[in-house]
């Protein structure tokens, strides 16, 4: 069996290997430029440091807060709060989508339900469902389901409605039933659908959790920065942001792995 790589392939792969390493490369130096410029901009009082802080700064005090088990008290409350409402949020979206999508009847009775829920500012409802649920972690978990649950339900939905009719009957005319068409193509089909919106929901729940911090936590990043807001420390302010901005990333390509692994068959 003859399975050796053509040259010109291997040149094409070398091509590719050598763009990506280009392309990270080059966002790492932006990232150290931009740090850099700020560092030294900020030693040299060409701006004013109370306002926006400095690298440096911040760098200490991550360490300080690292030392003393603070700041990972306060990290472990905000991640596990996004990731329960995170889970919840797109389990309950994607099961009433599926439901929906079941009864033809349903969906048009709630349609424009779902388009006024989705125009609404969920954050602005924060106040509302933190005094109906409580003030506690599960008002701020409840937010997070509730920013995140509608745009799960419309995507996925639209996602189930757009998958290939031909495939349905194909399987219909064969004497599949409703159950067997949404397991074998229904779901199948709208596995990339569903990670998009995965990948919009880690953004949503932490907007949910930040504004549920924001009114009632004593403890989460929102916290940190709300309380860095109040004394004027606006070292712990840009350390809150800085982490909630790599938690985030991560969390983002988790995501991303795994729809790596799902939609494989697809490339």
């Amino acid at each position: 069996m003859y399975d050796k790589v053509s040259k010109e392939h291997e040149e094409y792969l070398k091509k590719i290997k050598k763009r990506k390493r280009a392309i990270l490369i080059t966002q790492i130096l932006i990232l150290v430029i931009w740090l850099a410029q700020w560092e030294i901009t900020a030693r040299l009082g060409w701006i004013d440091t109370f306002l926006t802080s400095h690298p440096s700064g911040i760098w200490n005090l991550f360490i300080n807060y690292t030392k003393n088990g603070g700041l990972f008290y306060h990290v472990g409350i905000s991640v596990l709060e996004t990731i329960i409402g995170f889970l919840v949020g797109t389990i309950l979206g994607v099961l009433i989508a599926i439901l929906l999508w079941w009864s033809d009847f349903l969906a048009k009775v709630l349609d424009p339900y779902l388009v006024v829920l989705n125009s609404l500012p969920k954050t602005a409802l924060a106040p509302i469902i933190i005094l109906w649920v409580g003030a506690g972690y599960s008002g701020i978990i409840v937010t997070a389901i509730t920013v995140s649950i509608v745009i799960t339900i419309m995507n996925v939905y639209n996602g189930f409605i757009s998958v290939d009719e031909d495939k349905i009957k194909l399987l219909q005319t064969f004497g599949a039933t409703k159950f067997q068409v949404l397991k074998k193509v229904v779901l199948p089909s709208s596995i990339p659908t569903i990670i998009s919106t995965l990948k919009v929901n880690i953004g949503l729940s932490w907007v949910g959790v930040i504004v549920g911090e924001f009114l009632v936590s004593k403890a989460g990043i929102g916290y940190l920065i709300v309380y860095g807001g109040q004394v004027f420390k606006l070292d712990l302010v840009m350390m809150s942001v800085f982490i909630l901005a790599i938690i985030s990333a991560l969390m983002y390509q988790l995501i991303a792995f795994f729809e790596n692994k799902f939609t494989k068959w697809q490339q």
